[in-house]
This record gives structure tokens, sequence and C-alpha cells, in this order.
């Protein structure tokens, strides 16, 4: 049974996309005036990665120790988490209504863009028991990279999960608050209020505008550095805490139980995958390398 929107809630229109507009005139202004070194709790991450200070603490910090590496925050964490950032477990997408969303039924499904979604959400939980088979050198290989920021396409190419050819690049126009497929197909299957959490209630606006900074700053490679500490580090665009943030929110408002398999730390790009990645700038498929050739690198 869907919920019905509260009575104190207009239906989600475009008073949202007002709102998200104002803050992103506002949060341009105050990243582009933040001092490059400026960094949010002591998480080694600035400005634009960082986001906004308040929900910084509540992204993943790096891995205390190797056996940390990849593992999944469990429903606890999530939920912890979710509260945090403003979301209630109430106002989420029904069972059923998750099921329609990602294999495109429901009023309105379409099986192009919910293919993407599901891709992007398998990425999104590339963790501890949950890993990406590819074909690496002919041979269909399990890989697991969430804490690293990477991941492995099917065609055994190792990339960030920004990098324009991965499907969690491709499915941002889902996203588009009024227009976008997320946003249609929730008004056509009674999952408006899970909508309105998302754009009106929640951290995701302020973390959309950092995110979306920091892709443009980190563009075509997208890793994003970090220095805490007078140790440096780099790490994929999906472990920065403004683009997790965001990815958590969606993940959770689509199924909790799913967002929980989100990695719960971070942890450098082996130097030697950094530096090969980066020779790929130039490149006409920048920020790609066969994973193949640097596999033994994530197992020292």
């Amino acid at each position: 049974m869907t919920r019905p929107l509260s009575a104190r809630r207009a239906p989600f229109t475009t008073r949202a996309v007002a709102a998200v507009t104002g803050i992103a005139v506002g949060l341009v202004l105050v990243f582009a005036a933040t001092p490059a070194t400026a960094a949010g709790p002591d998480t080694g991450f600035d400005q634009p990665y960082a986001g906004t200070p308040a929900f910084e603490k509540w992204a993943p910090t790096a891995a205390p120790s190797r056996q940390q590496v990849n593992r999944p925050l469990g429903q606890a964490q999530a939920d912890q988490i979710a509260r945090k950032l403003g979301l209630d477990k109430k106002r989420v997408f029904t069972e059923k209504q998750y099921v329609e969303f990602i294999t495109g039924g429901g009023i309105g499904g379409d099986p192009h863009w919910a293919k993407l979604i599901d891709e992007s959400v398998r990425i999104f939980t590339n963790t501890t028991g949950n890993p990406l088979l590819s074909k690496v050198d002919g041979v269909w290989t399990p890989t697991v990279l969430g804490s690293y920021g990477l991941f492995v396409n099917e065609d055994g190419m190792l990339m960030s999960l920004a990098n324009d050819a991965a499907p969690t690049k491709q499915v941002n126009p889902v996203l588009e608050p009024v227009t976008g497929y997320l946003a249609t197909w929730c008004r056509h299957n009674g999952c408006e209020d899970s909508l309105a959490m998302i754009y009106e209630d929640s951290a995701y606006p302020g973390e959309l505008i950092a995110g979306l900074l920091s892709q443009q700053t980190s563009a075509p490679v997208q890793l994003v550095p970090n220095d805490k500490r007078g140790r440096q580090a780099t790490v994929g665009m999906s472990m920065a805490p403004s683009i997790w943030i965001v990815n958590f929110i969606l993940v959770y408002v689509l199924n909790p139980a799913v967002a929980a398999k989100m990695p719960a730390w971070w942890t450098p790009i082996p130097q030697d995958v950094v530096q090969a990645l980066e020779a790929t700038a130039g490149d006409p498929n920048p920020g790609q390398v066969p994973y193949a050739d640097y596999a033994a690198s994530f197992s020292r």
C-alpha cells in the first residue's frame, strides 16, 4: 500500500525546484569563496568535495585497518546516518514501488532508465558480499572496490564511478527535479512524499551542488585528493563526502536495506593505479585502464 502525502504538505511541484535553485546560487558563491585548503571536521577533504560541514561527518572516513576495506555500513549505521541527513524511514519507497521502479514497471515505467538505475545501485553497493562480475582477460571475474571509489565495468575496464562512461554518471538525467524520470515516475506511482523528502527535507540539495562542482573540478578522470595530517591519498569521486551523501540519500529512499550495503569506509587507491588513470586524461576515453593490468595492486 502506498502512503498518502502528509496533510501539511502540498504535492511536490516547482516549489522544490525554486528551493534547489536558491541553494545552488548560494552554495556556488560559498564554495567559490572557500579557500582551497579549508576542510570540514578534519576529514582531509577540501571544498567542494567536502560539501556541507554539518553533514560531512556522516560520510565515510578512512578505513582504520585492511579488514574494514570494502565493508558495508550495516542497517543500524545506515538508519542512523539517514536520520542525521533528514530522512524518515516511514517515507521511503515501499518494497513494491522499489521493485517496479528498478525494473521499469509501474505507470510510465521506462526499461532504459530502470536498467541504468539498477546497474547504478549495484555499483554503489559494490562491497563485501556484493561483487560485480566483469570480463577480465576473457574470464568472468568478481570484483569488490567500493571503498576505493572505483569499479570495473563488464568489459573489464577500471574507472571512477563518476566517469562519463559509467552507468552511475549516465543516470544523472533521472534526477532532474520536475522533468526527470524519478520525479515523473513518483508522481504517477504514489510516492510524491518520498520525492519531497529528498528535495525539500534532506541534506540532498546542498550536497548535490557541492557534488556537481566536485565533478567539474576533477574532470575528466574524476579522482579526489585527500590530505589529512600530511598524509596524501586519492580516492574515486564516489567516496568524496558530498557525492557519497547524495548517493546514500537516493539509495536509502529507494530501499534502506540496499543502502545498508554501501561502503562504510574509504581507502586510498594504490599509487600506481592513480598514476595510470591520470595518464589517460588526454585519451579518447579518459579515466579508464584495464583492470587486468592493475588487479594485483589492490591485493597488496
